[in-house]
């Protein structure tokens, strides 16, 4: 069965991701990246046994992929930026292989900025991004979908994990983990657990192990000193760009051109309102 860590793109799925990896994958809670290759992405070229070469190949395979998971008789923990939908009938994902969802939320005007430096956008690029019902990821490769994930629009995205019943989940705001950090993780843990029928509690000493090495300026001095392999590549020098880029430092008050941050407030307004964002 799997447990989902899901998010829409630059929303902290990687953060929650290695604090995960730190706390169920080490013995102290020490983070390292090669920690990473316990939460892998889903979809993935690994998941399929055969070239995946257009999206409906694709969605016909995420649910049998998901069954040879569950076949394992293991729970595992997998990433993902796709909306909790369906292509043409064919569901992302169902009950009978997911135990749970982590879903990480964040504003969308902090996610605008993020998106442009990860996919070399323009703001108004980043925005048609975020609005595009029909958006989806996919790798570069031509005629290669194994990693295709189909987004929607950040609203739809939202509202497609936070509404859904039909599996367990707890929805975390990417801002608390700046603000109220070690109750949030916590939270995390003792959700988790629960998922595992883990009865063992949460060990502090292991907790406050994983948060600490987990920071997000860990992090970024870790890629700049080691380099991330999950990187993408500049179009324009062919050098990786940076992946732990602002974090908690990206604020759109300073930054999100006027007229972005008014279309951003129009269009996702009631989903704004929602999470608590004003």
């Amino acid at each position: 069965m799997i447990i989902w860590i899901a998010s829409y793109p630059k929303s902290g799925n990687t953060y929650i991701r290695s604090f995960l990896s730190a706390y169920y994958f080490s013995h102290d809670g020490t983070f390292n990246f090669d920690l990473l290759k316990n939460i892998k992405q889903f979809p993935n070229t690994e998941f399929f046994d055969t070239n995946i070469n257009d999206l409906d190949e694709a969605s016909n395979n995420w649910v049998y992929a998901q069954k040879k998971i569950k076949d394992q008789n293991k729970v595992k923990f997998l990433k993902t930026h796709s909306c909790l939908g369906a292509y043409k009938g064919k569901p992302f994902t169902t009950i009978d292989y997911s135990l749970g969802g982590i879903y990480i939320v964040r504003d969308p005007r902090n996610v605008i900025s993020s998106v442009m430096n990860h996919f070399s956008l323009s703001v108004d690029e980043a925005y048609e991004f975020m609005t595009d019902i029909h958006r989806g990821t996919k790798s570069k490769i031509e005629n290669d979908y194994s990693t295709y994930s189909y987004l929607s629009t950040w609203a739809n995205h939202y509202k497609s994990w936070a509404n859904s019943k039909n599996f367990r989940k707890i929805v975390i705001k990417y801002e608390d983990l700046e603000t109220d950090k070690y109750e949030t993780f916590r939270d995390i843990i003792v959700f988790t657990n629960t998922l595992l029928n883990n009865s063992d509690g949460v060990d502090k000493i292991k907790l406050e192990r994983a948060i600490e090495t987990t920071n997000f300026n860990v992090l970024k001095n870790k890629e700049k000193n080691e380099g991330f392999e999950e990187a993408l590549y500049s179009e324009d020098s062919g050098e990786k760009k940076i992946f732990f880029n602002k974090g908690f430092n990206n604020r759109w008050k300073k930054i999100l051109r006027d007229d972005i941050r008014k279309k951003l407030e129009d269009i996702f307004k009631n989903e704004m309102e929602d999470i608590g964002y004003k």
